[in-house]
């Protein structure tokens, strides 16, 4: 019997998608704890959240759904099928890679997110004449989504490090390419919403929570805090992506 480790790994790789205005960076703590437990990790900057890529705000949502697709088939040829993590806005172009190539991905991680329906735009009332979106002050950004758990520190460095949303991103109409990742198993991470209100808002139609119902084998776990627990509950999150990981690889 083979005993190499690539064709019998003990975790899957676990690819990690920022949201809104983030890069790479915003999984930091995460990738840490990830690689003391010996789980690879893959932080992606999407297209049009690299402050230093002169076309960056001309990128759109279908750049980044490539960019992710060619990342992920890389790792999936070199370790097998990868544990896709999206957290928050990162669900649409993570959506575009699992309606494409779902036979890539051993499991899908919503961290406070979660699927979303063929023809989904991220913005529809955005301005036609608004190019990028910037992060809001946090007393607005405060009423669309929780800030709890989060230091003046962290604050400070989000404000710091946080890149314009792409208008083309925001305005893109998602576009599923078939339905077999409603096949994958799934785990919602429920952090500004309990898993009971998700269940209830899902059974209710609420056009947010609709597409929760389409996902045959999902999870739903709650981890209290804000809408960013990769900065206020890094371990906690961390430890229950190298379960997910892990438990992929035993599936083979």
């Amino acid at each position: 019997m083979s005993t190499d480790p690539h064709l019998f790994p003990t975790a899957r790789p676990v690819v990690l998608v920022p949201g809104h205005w983030l890069g790479g960076w915003a999984w930091d703590e995460v990738v840490r704890h990830l690689a003391a437990d010996g789980v690879p990790a893959s932080a992606v900057t999407l297209p049009g959240m690299d402050p230093e890529d002169p076309d960056r705000a001309s990128r759109g949502l279908e750049d980044q759904a490539v960019h992710l697709e060619h990342l992920v088939a890389e790792l999936a040829a070199a370790s097998g099928p990868v544990v896709l993590v999206a957290h928050s806005g990162g669900n649409l172009p993570v959506m575009r890679v699992l309606g494409r190539r779902p036979e890539l991905v051993a499991h899908v991680v919503w961290v406070d997110s979660g699927p979303q329906a063929d023809g989904t735009i991220g913005a529809p009332d955005l301005p036609a004449d608004v190019a990028e979106s910037p992060l809001p002050p946090y007393d607005e950004l405060g009423q669309q989504a929780s800030l709890d758990g989060l230091t003046a520190q962290q604050l400070q460095r989000f404000r710091e490090r946080a890149v314009p949303q792409p208008a083309a991103v925001l305005r893109e109409a998602l576009r599923l390419a078939g339905d077999g990742w409603r096949d994958l198993p799934a785990t919602m991470v429920c952090c500004s919403l309990t898993s009971q209100d998700v269940q209830s808002m899902a059974e209710q139609g609420h056009p947010m929570m609709a597409p929760v119902t389409a996902v045959r084998d999902l999870e739903l776990v709650d981890l209290p805090t804000g809408h960013w627990p990769q900065w206020s509950r890094p371990d906690d999150l961390a430890a229950l992506l190298v379960e997910r990981a892990r438990r992929a690889a035993a599936r083979g």
